[in-house]
């Protein structure tokens, strides 16, 4: 139900592919650069839309809608799209690549110049079934080439990992926010069944902050100022060494300040669900129904997958019997990260299905059941 349009306060029932788009249209993207793939085609085809229409207005003579977008690239290829995020963000301007799975690891080169260069690119990863071309339904299996790093060096990507259409709104907005804060890549992790999925949104409000990038952005010489130089490559060691140095100081900082979970339940939890993005829903419904029987259950979902709540999961560790980690994927990606984090302090335990088999509330209940029967 619409309310107060003047302040695009309103109710929209949206896909979640579609919520991205608008979401980063409303945020104050300047540049889009990408290349289609099933299940994130609808981003790029919701950019070219928006930019086409707003090119009709214009030669109406009337305002365009989304004034600051003002580039939008299919090109020719995932490697071409990354680049070009590399190029319109060196200018200071705020840029968006948007891919799934098998795309995003042909970015990974890129990917990581960019976090060597320091530069603010906000990324989308729509995950789908792999390895290799995999298939097109739904997985959680790119928490490795996210959170370690998929591509050379030591580097770190902002992950947020949204678990509902409403989320995907605002953490659009968000990933921007942080890769300007801290001139660095940001993702957006999520798998294809959010990106199909329809749900009511309401849409943050945005007032993107003024990030000053007059002191770094390749903007064009001005009378005055020193040249300004992105490069992410330091022939001398020292000088290397000097650079990697500042970027940790810089993920320290970030892993400091931009932990975020959602605790459910878990403060007087004998067993402890962890998992994100849409096994999280199902979770919370498991939750609910294991107390029903008696067992004490509850939930950490990592909102951040990196920086990783590992504090948090340590704190639980303390108290509770045991952790289960669900995913969507077979090897237990996030499970490495929890099980450091529990570091032996009570079992942990992983269920996963793969291939785009999301796990029914029954399977994980049984699993709970099994593991109760153990830490008795």
């Amino acid at each position: 139900m619409k309310k107060n349009l003047e302040n695009k306060i309103e109710k929209i029932l949206i896909k979640g592919n579609d919520a991205v788009v608008e979401a980063a249209l409303r945020s104050g993207l300047n540049g889009f650069f990408g290349y289609p793939i099933t299940p994130a085609s609808e981003i790029i085809e919701g950019f070219a839309k928006a930019y086409y229409e707003d090119l009709e207005r214009k030669k109406k003579g009337l305002k365009p809608k989304y004034p600051e977008f003002q580039v939008f690239l299919q090109m020719e290829s995932e490697i071409a799209s990354i680049n070009a995020a590399l190029g319109g963000a060196a200018t200071g301007k705020r840029v968006l690549t948007a891919s799934s799975s098998p795309g995003i690891s042909l970015k990974q080169e890129g990917i990581s110049y960019i976090a060597g260069c320091e530069l603010p690119v906000a990324i989308i990863d729509v995950m789908r079934g792999g390895p290799g071309l995999g298939n097109i339904a739904p997985e959680q299996g790119d928490y490795f080439q996210t959170v370690k790093g998929g591509g050379h060096g030591d580097y770190r990507l902002i992950t947020l990992a949204p678990n509902s259409v409403q989320e995907l709104a605002e953490f659009t907005c968000e990933i921007f926010e942080l890769a300007d804060k801290y001139r660095n890549p940001a993702v957006l992790l999520y798998d294809g069944y959010l990106g199909q999925m329809k749900e009511g949104v309401i849409f943050p409000k945005v007032k993107a902050k003024n990030y000053d990038r007059s002191s770094w952005a390749a903007d064009g010489n001005k009378k005055g100022r020193e040249k300004h130089i992105i490069t992410s490559i330091y022939i001398a060691p020292e000088d290397m060494e000097k650079h990697k140095l500042r970027l940790k100081r810089k993920y320290d900082l970030i892993e400091e300040k931009e932990v975020r979970f959602e605790n459910y339940k878990s403060d007087d939890a004998d067993i402890v669900i962890v998992a994100y993005g849409i096994v999280s829903r199902i979770a919370k419904d498991v939750v609910e129904k294991a107390r029903k029987e008696g067992i004490k259950v509850g939930l950490l979902r990592p909102i951040t997958l990196w920086p990783f709540p590992k504090k948090e999961i340590s704190q639980i560790a303390d108290n509770a019997k045991a952790i289960l980690t669900v995913e969507l994927n077979m090897l237990g990606q996030m499970n490495e990260d929890v099980l450091i984090s529990a570091n032996g302090k009570c079992p942990v335990e992983f269920y996963g299905r793969c291939g785009g088999v999301i796990p029914k509330e029954k399977e994980i209940l049984e699993k709970i059941l099994e593991i109760n029967r153990k830490v008795k």
